[in-house]
């Protein structure tokens, strides 16, 4: 394990030191020094240790058992895959996690440039934009900024996309027979707005996503736009040779 140097501030030095330490040396499950230990091992004060685990449990590399310690998260099952499906609430249920849609903002508007050419919709045209708070177990995931079509949604309200999920209303009340959806996404930081409703610190890495989902006759029925907290998502690719 490393030492700690007058060269970076202790808190922040700590924090790098265990975590490089549970990623290259420790396995899912295995307990942690004490915060006692940890702060004669370091000379540091049991308050500067006390924060640095704090912010590894808020990043979800450790998890505590009241009266047994502090041990190692396990996130290959903590994360969601960005790969298995593009519905949120389904992927949190089948990992076993409560999904939490809180709906942000809900109006129409008219379609700017870079929305209308993304939609092939015309520079005005009346889009619903809806803004998501998304989080699984209480914990915030990702921000979600999606606009669809009023034409093709022409009595669509918010009280409908707060009482059932979007692609549920999509498929049975609209029936839009979803065709495919494509996703890209890129690694930035989290800006302050984002990163308040993440609970996460202004800065902090973050995975943003654009999603954009055709029905079968080719039209774009959602544009989708979203902040995810890089430490709750991993992207997995499986290669086949021949």
């Amino acid at each position: 394990m490393g030492t700690v140097s007058k060269k970076q501030p202790l808190y922040d030095q700590l924090v790098d030191i265990l975590r490089d330490r549970i990623e290259t040396e420790l396995k899912p499950n295995d307990l942690l020094p004490s915060e006692r230990e940890l702060s004669e091992r370091y000379g540091l004060s049991r308050t500067t240790v006390r924060l640095a685990l704090q912010e590894l449990e808020n990043l979800g590399l450790i998890y505590r058992k009241h009266g047994k310690g502090t041990f190692v998260a396990d996130m290959s099952d903590q994360a969601a895959n960005l790969t298995q499906t593009y519905s949120f609430t389904e992927h949190m249920r089948e990992l076993g996690r409560v999904p939490k849609t809180t709906i942000l903002e809900f109006k129409t508007m008219e379609a700017t440039k870079s929305i209308a050419a993304h939609m092939n919709l015309h520079i005005g045209d009346s889009v619903y934009m809806m803004k998501r708070l998304r989080a699984a177990d209480d914990t915030p995931m990702m921000v979600e900024r999606s606009y669809l079509p009023v034409h093709t949604f022409l009595s669509l309200t918010r009280e409908d996309v707060e009482a059932k999920p979007l692609y549920e209303i999509v498929e049975d009340d609209y029936h839009e027979k979803i065709r495919v959806a494509e996703e890209e996404f890129y690694a930035s930081i989290a800006r302050l707005d984002d990163a308040r409703m993440l609970g996460i610190a202004e800065g902090a890495p973050v995975l943003n996503l654009i999603r954009t989902t055709y029905n079968e006759g080719n039209e774009v029925i959602e544009y989708t736009l979203s902040v995810a907290r890089a430490d709750q998502f991993k992207y997995k690719v499986t290669h086949y040779r021949g």
